[in-house]
């Protein structure tokens, strides 16, 4: 293997080489060596996509799996190896925004209405406030929650959700109508 201390791209580029060819053989010490010198600048690649430090950080994990299970794969005479793990950042994070969002239901939906319970007068209300939220369409709830819940602005919660702005206002606005009747006396 060469030495280290030459930090030309070239000498970079034959050191990559040879830790993905080793990472191939299941070389675990290589892998670890492959993610110290390459994980900075492909964090950077999917912060840069994904605007958000929580997915970049998820995509990022995945890719190395990927890179880990796929480093047989990598064909020197094809690409650099900093040029084809790049492509398998970019592919990956580019795929994380075209999938579909999630809608605020599970463990974030329970934790909200803990919080809500943890301030309301009694258990008969937060009973009433989940049972009318479960009646709201998924983008009113997941707009609501995040607004009242995790403290968004519209316009945060519209960059969340990968939606307008007047989008968002909408639903929040006709999701609050809907919660209000609701919890009216003699509501749904």
């Amino acid at each position: 293997m060469t030495s280290t201390n030459n930090s030309s791209p070239d000498a970079l580029a034959i050191r990559l080489a040879e830790l993905l060819a080793q990472c191939a053989l299941r070389n675990q010490r290589a892998f670890a060596l492959l993610y110290e010198l390459t994980s900075a600048k492909l964090f950077g690649v999917a912060l840069r996509i994904l605007r958000r430090r929580d997915w970049a950080e998820e995509v990022l994990q995945e890719c190395y799996v990927s890179i880990w299970n796929h480093a047989g794969d990598y064909a020197v005479q094809r690409s650099a190896p900093l040029t084809w793990m790049t492509s398998i950042v970019r592919n990956r994070s580019l795929d994380w925004l075209r999938r579909p969002q999630q809608e605020a239901t599970g463990e974030e939906y329970d934790i909200a209405v803990e919080a809500w319970q943890d301030d309301a007068p009694g258990p008969l209300e937060a009973a009433a406030l989940e049972r009318c939220l479960q009646q709201l369409d998924g983008k009113q709830r997941q707009s609501i929650m995040l607004a009242f819940f995790h403290g968004l602005s519209h316009s945060e919660v519209a960059g969340h959700m990968k939606q307008p702005l007047g989008t968002v206002k909408t639903w929040v606005r006709r999701g609050l109508e809907r919660l209000k009747g609701c919890l009216q006396p003699g509501g749904a």
